[in-house]
């Protein structure tokens, strides 16, 4: 049954995101860029619906009241692609880091850029980091949104050793916004790179926001230590779920 239902979810998941692409994005990219955002907010519910009525996986969302008003920072674990999409139903004018070739695949691609998302080039470095901080002082300041940027840089398999990396720190530093921590446990239901979903809840947990003005090496500690105890916390949370219908993830381990 679970394979069947991951067969199906995985199927009409993209089947979707094919129609949102064609009817959706389309027709948007000739109209106001808040008609995109509206797009991009309406693929991500209707994605989240597939995923509990086909998939059997709830997502629930808490600590809504710790987002500040205003231009911020989110920092969120990454275990999964769920994240990426279901943040985009809570922080509705979000500005993304992402590697630029995304923004080369068709539709999505063209998608991305009139979001005005901060692409970058990750053989450039120090440049590419100056640039970013440079786009994400315009975003924030002048449009007050929100940037999400995954300090780990990447998908880490649920309850893989930590490994963020310092430019999160430096863009803290240097845009003087509070920072938001965010932690979940997606990667027990979506691994990484495995076609299984599994049911249950995912859960994702607004953090107290970090506020500006802490050295570099005392941010990433401190960003560190909140995020990965709140994972800990839901990823033991959600272990336990799953042993109870009898799929604990940790029989079957999904290795980093």
């Amino acid at each position: 049954m679970l394979v069947l239902r991951s067969l199906v979810f995985n199927t009409l998941f993209y089947a979707n995101l094919v129609l949102w692409l064609v009817f959706g994005v389309l027709p948007a990219l000739l109209l106001p860029r808040r008609i995109m955002l509206a797009v991009a907010i309406g693929w991500s519910l209707s994605s989240l619906w597939l995923l509990r009525i086909v998939a059997g996986t709830r997502c629930e969302i808490t600590g809504l009241e710790n987002i500040p008003q205003g231009g911020l920072m989110v920092a969120a674990k990454h275990q999964s692609f769920v994240e990426t999409f279901a943040l985009v139903t809570v922080f509705r004018n979000p500005v993304f880091i992402l590697k630029r070739e995304l923004t080369w695949i068709p539709f999505f691609g063209w998608a991305l850029n009139k979001l005005r998302m901060i692409p970058v080039n990750r053989g450039a470095r120090a440049r590419a980091l100056s640039q970013v901080t440079r786009r994400a002082k315009v975003e924030l300041g002048q449009n007050g949104r929100q940037l999400l940027i995954f300090p780990e840089g990447t998908r880490r398999a649920a309850g893989a050793p930590p490994a963020y990396k310092f430019g999160v720190a430096h863009i803290y530093a240097e845009l003087g916004v509070p920072c938001v921590p965010v932690a979940l446990n997606t990667g027990l239901y979506w691994p990484r790179r495995k076609f299984l979903r599994r049911p249950g809840t995912i859960r994702i947990e607004i953090l107290p926001p970090i506020m500006p003005g802490l050295d570099k090496i005392s941010f990433q500690r401190e960003l560190q230590e909140r995020i990965e105890t709140a994972c800990d916390r839901l990823l033991a949370q959600g272990r336990t779920e799953l042993a109870a219908l009898g799929l604990d993830p940790l029989a079957t381990p999904d290795n980093p």
